[in-house]
């Protein structure tokens, strides 16, 4: 039950700590990983610490190009792709009166554009195997929207569309596609929220802490394993009942 050997998963964003904690979760479970990011210094501790069945892919998922080439390049090296997670993300924050048209470009495409690129890349194998997960990592914003944020929203809401949307288009061929929603996750950026606000920010939350991001990594684990076959279409709120509210 819940293994993966003999799968090979590319998780994107695995320099970050959800991303970091998903690509560990998923090596534990016995997948060969590569895994993608743009800081080359830490993919190489990872693949350190892991020791083995872990291949590197520099890529800068702003640049269509690199994009393109990522599958291929994994192909070449591992085979086969049998489950993607679309974990990479970005933020330009900006109220909408002052938001530049860049900071609204950068955020769609490494954000949704990368993600639906890279989906359409692994499908064709996929669906010649008859057998595929697609994880795509979204956030509570794009259910509830944040201010500031307008552009990461409105990608965080797109990945649910267009992985309900590949779902219904993939679910013949035994590929699912899911999305998680994470809240608030422990990570640098939530490290540096004074302590007031944070306290403010966790009676807010149901469960009344920040969660791990091993927690989210267990979620996407779930979703990966032949158990997980029969949910698809599917957003995953991890984030201590905040979808309640």
């Amino acid at each position: 039950m819940f293994d993966l050997s003999g799968k090979v998963a590319l998780v994107t964003g695995a320099t970050g700590s959800i991303g970091n904690a998903i690509a560990r979760t998923l090596h534990k479970m016995g997948a060969t990983l590569a895994v993608s990011g743009t800081r080359l210094d830490n993919l190489e501790h990872l693949a350190r610490d892991l020791s083995t069945r872990v291949h590197l892919f520099a890529c800068n998922l702003s640049s269509v190009g690199a994009v393109e080439e990522l599958v291929p390049n994994i192909e070449r090296v591992c085979q086969k792709v049998d489950i993607l997670v679309n974990n990479a993300g970005i933020t330009r924050d900006s109220l909408i009166p002052r938001m530049l048209d860049e900071a609204w470009n950068d955020v769609m495409m490494v954000n949704l554009e990368a993600p639906f690129r890279l989906m359409r890349a692994v499908s064709r194998s996929m669906i010649k195997e008859r057998w595929g997960r697609i994880v795509n990592i979204s956030s509570i914003v794009g259910a509830v929207g944040n201010p500031g944020q307008a552009n990461y929203a409105a990608t965080k809401s797109g990945l649910f569309g267009l992985s309900k949307s590949v779902a219904q288009e993939l679910a013949r061929r035994n590929i699912t596609v899911n999305c998680i929603a994470p809240g608030f996750i422990e990570s640098p950026m939530v490290e540096q929220i004074p302590a007031a606000h944070r306290e403010h920010l966790e009676k807010s939350i149901p469960t009344g802490r920040v969660g791990t991001p091993e927690e989210v990594a267990a979620a996407v684990a779930f979703l990966c394993t032949k158990e997980a076959s029969y949910i698809t279409g599917h957003v995953l709120h991890v984030n201590g009942g905040m979808a309640m509210i």
